[in-house]
């Protein structure tokens, strides 16, 4: 089978306008980006307002493996086998990031006949809007240290004078802002600012990857651009010296930060290589944000088509409940049915048998060991009251005997239904009896509830997410995380929601805890007021905000042929 790139790269993409017309967008409502791309105004939304909501389907997935579990795969193929059967349906996935892209991970545009094309374009720039939201926040990094320098240059009342300003009398060692850049680069995690005898003081910060900023998750859960450009206003940048919070508006810089995101605000069409629409919005990622796709540019495919497919992060125990108690928190909108994709791999890697790299051959005591991960997964969707469906993402070396084994045990589980998907090698051929299941799904009564109230202490929310979500049977403070409780509480930040950033690749905080973790410490190192967003996190165990590039890194495969076409991308 050919590679992802040479399947996108020999597909004769449509017009975007002949996608844009059959789903009901007006040419005056779409800016072109070339002949495949093209933003979509939020002026749709004031003609579709009377418009009621379509279907919509959340897909997730069981614990990840360095293998690849098939999610966007399954998102972009069950969009085409939707289609394929008769039923107006779209996509809404995140765009990448190129440090992943350029990294270990690759690009996220799906894969073999379930992709969005051109696939090269998605994965590398798209329309600019990470773009924007690298220059919004260095704006406001610049800004920060701009009042710094000349208010201890100057001084407090001189400063006063000569500005017109108030003084905010910013306390360098409390500077929460750092910058961002969206490549992996481990060498910029802490750096030294302000060398130089006019250019200090000296303090310390770092770089984050694009995808961490607060801009990006803010543009994610953004309804339109007031509710930007507000949300932007209540950031809160740093510290003053009598621990108080300075928030871009109170800097005077959130509102040239709202000008720079103005575009980045309209979600992305693009198409699948069936010719079914896909809105590109947003990237923040599951395990250091909420790791979902934009409101915005749900709001717009539940107006305009009868079934709307989209996806977060990781497994069910991150962008999936993320999605139910940040995403649903803000825009309103509750699934009508998930999809839990599961590979024979992953639940042979999941089982806590043997090597995790043996996970090719037959083997069905690790099989019967791996399925309580997915079972887990299964009973944890269900516990917010919406119909599971499990897709089992066959791979080309899975066994007939096995995979009749798994879906016999899917049976004796909460699971609506299971189909095996074959998306990857077939497209919407693969995918038409998952379609016709998971649209019986969203035709059953969606009994929607999050895990918990706005209204709780953080300490109780968090304990329901390390206990329900973590199978945790204690969650402990460090003195640091205590002293932010403390502040977060005494400033009025206790209604937030929580989100937990931890690794995706167990269930616990600790990546080597395979299967269902039990009976152990939810350790909570830190937490970090996203005050724009609207959404305190909670780190545990070890997560870097800036990744680094690993031993043999992607960009390695990436290059321009002598036809001009992109090679290597993944």
């Amino acid at each position: 089978m050919q590679s992802d790139i040479q399947i996108s790269n020999q597909h004769l993409c449509l017009p975007i306008t002949n996608i844009a017309t059959d789903l009901g967008i007006n040419a005056s409502e779409l800016t072109l980006f070339g002949n495949t791309k093209a933003k979509v105004s939020l002026s749709i939304l004031n003609r579709l307002a009377k418009k009621t909501h379509a279907k919509l389907v959340i897909v997730t997935a069981v614990t990840p493996t360095p293998y690849g579990e098939g999610k966007t795969v399954t998102t972009i193929g069950l969009t085409q086998a939707m289609k394929a059967i008769g039923i107006n349906s779209c996509a809404c996935i995140r765009q990448p990031s190129m440090g992943p892209v350029f990294g270990t991970k690759g690009g996220a545009a799906g894969g073999g006949y379930a992709q969005v094309v051109p696939m090269e374009e998605l994965n590398l720039h798209l329309t600019g809007d990470i773009h924007a939201v690298s220059s919004a926040h260095n704006l406001a990094a610049a800004a920060i240290d701009a009042r710094l320098y000349h208010e201890e240059r100057l001084g407090i009342e001189a400063f006063a004078e000569q500005s017109g300003l108030a003084p905010l009398n910013i306390d360098p060692q409390n500077i929460l802002w750092k910058r961002v850049v969206d490549h992996n680069e481990r060498s910029l995690r802490q750096i030294e600012v302000g060398f130089g005898e006019m250019n200090g003081p000296i303090h310390t910060s770092g770089f984050d990857i694009t995808a961490a900023s607060e801009l990006m998750a803010i543009l994610a859960l953004s309804k339109n651009m007031k509710d930007l450009r507000s949300r932007i206003g209540r950031i809160v940048l740093a510290l003053n010296k009598d621990g108080q919070p300075i928030t871009a508006e109170q800097l005077g810089v959130a509102g040239a930060m709202a000008v720079i995101m103005h575009d980045a605000i309209e979600p992305t069409l693009m198409q699948t290589l069936s010719g079914a629409p896909c809105f590109i919005h947003a990237g923040p990622f599951a395990n250091i944000a909420h790791g979902n796709s934009s409101i915005i540019a749900d709001d717009i495919a539940l107006r305009l088509a009868d079934v709307v497919i989209t996806e977060g992060g990781f497994g069910s125990d991150m962008g999936f409940e993320k999605f139910c108690n940040i995403k649903v928190n803000n825009s309103g909108v509750t699934p009508d049915a998930s999809v839990v994709v599961v590979t024979l791999k992953a639940l042979k890697a999941n089982s806590g048998i043997g090597s995790e790299k043996c996970v090719n051959e037959p083997d069905l005591k690790r099989l019967k060991a791996g399925f309580k991960n997915l079972e887990w997964h299964i009973d944890n969707v269900s516990r917010y009251g919406i119909p599971v469906v499990v897709a089992i993402n066959r791979y080309p070396e899975d066994t007939d005997d096995e995979l009749t084994w798994l879906q016999q045990k899917i049976t004796q589980t909460k699971a609506f239904g299971s189909s095996i998907s074959e998306a990857f090698a077939k497209g919407a051929a693969g995918a038409t009896h998952l379609a016709e299941i998971v649209n019986l799904a969203t035709q059953q009564q969606s009994h929607f509830k999050p895990l918990y109230s706005n209204d709780d202490s953080i300490e109780s929310k968090l304990m329901t997410l390390t206990e329900l979500m973590y199978g945790a049977a204690n969650m402990t403070l460090s003195d640091k995380a205590q002293q932010q409780l403390s502040w977060l509480k005494q400033h009025g930040y206790e209604h937030l929601p929580i989100c937990v950033s931890k690794t995706p690749m167990s269930l616990s905080h600790d990546p080597k805890l395979k299967g269902i973790p039990r009976g152990y410490d939810f350790p909570i190192s830190e937490f970090k007021l996203n005050a724009g967003a609207g959404f305190i996190t909670a780190l545990a165990g070890k997560v870097m905000t800036m990744p680094g590039l690993g031993l043999r890194p992607g960009y390695l495969d990436v290059d321009i042929d002598e036809q001009d076409k992109i090679i290597g991308l993944a």
